[in-house]
């Protein structure tokens, strides 16, 4: 068993409008991440995980999760399953909890401009 403390956890941001706070679970199976969003994500085109799932919590608010041929509307209370592979963008004002399997780590994810 493992606890992560907030004050543990590492914030950043993917740009102006995605603010993460990452847990560091050291775990190459599994990992946990909470994120603000705040319009779109990304600015342009899509964005895709390349090694893991992303199982998603909606704890606040609403938005869409776009694909090319899908649009996913959300809101509080909601949870989405992004597959390994699958392009997206956010457009969203909204608080998250994204655990990843395997781990999420940035080299795997990338940008799509489509």
């Amino acid at each position: 068993m493992k606890l992560v403390k907030l004050n543990q956890a590492e914030a950043f941001a993917n740009g102006d409008k995605c603010k993460v706070v990452e847990y560091p679970l050291e775990d190459k199976d599994i990992n946990c991440a909470t994120a603000v969003l705040t319009g779109r994500y990304p600015d342009k085109g899509y964005c895709v995980n390349e090694e893991c799932k992303e199982l998603i919590y909606v704890i606040e608010g609403k938005g869409t999760l776009n694909k090319k041929e899908e649009i996913i509307q959300f809101e509080k209370g909601d949870v989405i399953l992004i597959e390994k592979g699958e392009k997206y963008y956010w457009d969203a004002n909204c608080r998250i909890v994204m655990p990843c399997t395997p781990a999420w780590y940035p080299e795997q994810h990338k940008f799509i401009n489509e």
